[in-house]
């Protein structure tokens, strides 16, 4: 695939983003009850579901990564669980629509088949006419997270990747497209060609979702991230481009930072400066909200430039 001008690296896209002085603007925490003290973050973005928005979330305890995926709706100023919606043993939700029919997937965790005491990961997908009909359809391979589906504009299906390991190393994204959903395999996926000079070997980063845009491009929402000496993690929102037609992509974006948001808890100390992008809601005035996951323990949003504006 072709190659951006050069792997820009987290110090890289820091520096640029401030400069840029983008905007950040009205960062606001969600506030949720109902969940017996647990927290709820890394949401994606509020969806349309039988008449009224619904936003998924992950939910856990502060002192364990044994999380839930509940659906909220917003009573009041507060984001309450959804009576009669069901909850899937899930972390990270995410959605999309295909052919229609409301997509939503998340990360499956299960024991480690060959180390004992350790965890393993899959993407999981479930569809339905509603959040209420949701089924399970599909298992992503074994270790991959930041599975993501996309319908194109000649009804084909882009795939968006993150193998880690031999191929991906700490993770990085690749692309396939196939026909249709009853073409999504393992094999298409496993095999689906890295977008090359994307990340240094030293970072990794994936995507978390993506919106096609009018002349048949997809603006990816994603994240980069990395350590710093002290061994702590970095996690940033970032944006590009990429056309399904040849595989091209634009120079990934930050498109916002920890510290634009409002203070609160961190999950561990090591995770102060993590923002998990979850979904943008893009609005008709060339602004978005942001959706993210703060410090693996809260939810925000806030008010960016919609990074895709000025592609369409």
């Amino acid at each position: 695939m072709t190659r951006p001008k050069e792997t820009l690296d987290c110090v890289k896209l820091l520096d640029e983003y401030q400069r840029k002085q983008a905007r950040a603007e009205k960062a606001e925490r969600l506030l949720f009850e109902g969940v017996e003290g647990k927290d709820v973050y890394n949401i994606a973005a509020p969806f349309e579901d039988q008449g009224e928005m619904v936003l998924p979330g992950r939910v856990e305890p502060r002192d364990s990564e044994h999380s839930q995926v509940m659906f909220f709706v917003e009573r009041s100023g507060k984001w309450q669980p959804r009576e009669g919606a069901p909850v899937f043993d899930l972390q990270d939700p995410f959605h999309t629509r295909i052919g229609g029919e409301l997509i939503i997937g998340g990360v499956q965790i299960y024991p480690h088949p060959d180390q004992a005491g350790m965890l393993m990961w899959r993407t999981v997908f479930y569809s339905g006419n509603s959040v209420s009909e949701l089924k399970e359809f599909f298992k992503g391979p074994d270790g991959m997270k930041d599975l993501r589906l996309v319908e194109l504009a000649d009804g084909s299906i882009g795939i968006f990747t993150r193998p880690q390991g031999e191929k991906g190393g700490r993770g990085k994204i690749g692309f396939a497209r196939v026909r249709s959903l009853k073409d999504l395999t393992l094999e298409v996926i496993n095999d689906a060609p890295l977008l090359e000079g994307q990340f240094s070997d030293e970072e990794w980063g994936g995507a978390n979702e993506a919106h096609l845009l009018k002349d048949g491009r997809v603006g990816v929402l994603g994240h980069t991230a990395c350590y710093d000496k002290a061994g702590d993690r970095h996690y940033y929102p970032m944006a590009f481009v990429l056309n399904p037609s040849d595989g091209s992509f634009t120079d990934m974006e930050l498109i916002a930072v920890r510290d634009r948001f409002l203070p609160g808890p961190a999950k561990r100390p090591d995770l102060q400066d993590v923002v998990f992008s979850g979904g943008l809601v893009r609005n008709a005035d060339g602004t978005a909200v942001l959706y993210a996951g703060i410090s693996d323990a809260d939810a925000q949003r806030i008010v960016i430039d919609d990074p895709f504006a000025k592609f369409e």
